[in-house]
C-alpha cells in the first residue's frame, strides 16, 4: 500500500473550531502532512480563513464577510478568525492547501497569491477549488501548484486541463472507483479525495490507490496509515508523493 498523504480538513474541527489557529496546529500535532483551509477576502481585501460567506454559522454574526473590514471581523470574533498571513506564520514550514470558494476573478486570486509570496510560503502552499477559481489562480501565478476540484465523473475537458495545468485532480470521495483512479493516473495527475471520515471509507480509498485523503478525522487516517505502513523504510514516501499533498 502506498503512503497516502494525510490532509486535515479545516484543521481539527472536532476538537477546535474550524479554520482557527488552534485547529490548524492541533491537526499538525496529530500527524497531518498538510492542512486544508478556506480563504476569502474581507471588504478591504485582506485574505482571512473562513469557509462560509457570512459569520453566522460559526460566530453567530449574520454579517456577510464581503461587507466587513478585517478589523471588524477581528472585533466580531474576538480575533479568532485568522488572516492568511497569520495562518502561514503559525504553521511553520508545513503544507497548506488553500480552498478558494469566493474566488471568481484574477484580482481576488492575485491578492491571495501575493500574501503567500510575501510570507515566503509559495513552495509549501497549493490551491484548490472549481475551474473558475483555478483559472484565476493560474493567471495570477503561472507556477502555482493546483488541485482542480471535480464534482462529477465526467473527464475534465482537455482544453481545461491545458489552461489550468493541475498537478492534482481533487474528487468527492464517493465518486472515486477503480476506473476513475486509473484514468487520473494515466493522465499523469495525482488523485486526491475529500472528505471521508470513516475507517471503512478510508480503507476503500487506500485500496484504490488514491494519493491524498482530506478528512475531518485526521487522527483516524494517520492511525490507519501507520498500521498499514511497511516495516521496511518506515513510511518513506514514494517518488510520486515526495513533493507534497492535496485535498
Amino acid at each position: 500500500m502506498q503512503n497516502v498523504t494525510a490532509v486535515a480538513h479545516r484543521g481539527d474541527p472536532y476538537r477546535f473550531r474550524e479554520n482557527t489557529i488552534d485547529s490548524l496546529r492541533s491537526a499538525l500535532a496529530l500527524g497531518a502532512d498538510a492542512v486544508e483551509t478556506d480563504v476569502r477576502l474581507t471588504r478591504d481585501g485582506v485574505p482571512v480563513l473562513l469557509h462560509d460567506e457570512t459569520l453566522k454559522r460559526l460566530w453567530e454574526q449574520d454579517r456577510p464577510l464581503r461587507t466587513l473590514s478585517a478589523a471588524e471581523v477581528r472585533g466580531l470574533t474576538a480575533g479568532a478568525v485568522p488572516t492568511l498571513e497569520e495562518a502561514l506564520a503559525a504553521t511553520g514550514d508545513s503544507r497548506l492547501m488553500l480552498d478558494l470558494p469566493g474566488t471568481r476573478d484574477v484580482r481576488t486570486a492575485r491578492r491571495i497569491v501575493d500574501v503567500v509570496r510575501g510570507a515566503g510560503a509559495a513552495d509549501r502552499v497549493y490551491y484548490t477549488a472549481d475551474a473558475v477559481a483555478m483559472l484565476a489562480v493560474r493567471a495570477a501565478d503561472p507556477s502555482a501548484e493546483i488541485a482542480l476540484t471535480r464534482t462529477s465523473l465526467a473527464p475534465p475537458r482537455p482544453a481545461l486541463l491545458e489552461a489550468v495545468k493541475p498537478r492534482w485532480l481533487n474528487y468527492r470521495f464517493s465518486l472515486v472507483n477503480r476506473e476513475l483512479a486509473a484514468r487520473v493516473h494515466r493522465g499523469g495527475h495525482l488523485l486526491s479525495v475529500w472528505t471521508p471520515d470513516t475507517r471503512r471509507s478510508m480503507r476503500r480509498l487506500l485500496d484504490l490507490g488514491v494519493d491524498s485523503i482530506t478528512t475531518n478525522r485526521i487522527e483516524v487516517l494517520t492511525a490507519l496509515r501507520e498500521r498499514d505502513r511497511p516495516d521496511t523504510g518506515h513510511g518513506h514516501r514514494t517518488d510520486r508523493q515526495l513533493d507534497g499533498p492535496t485535498g
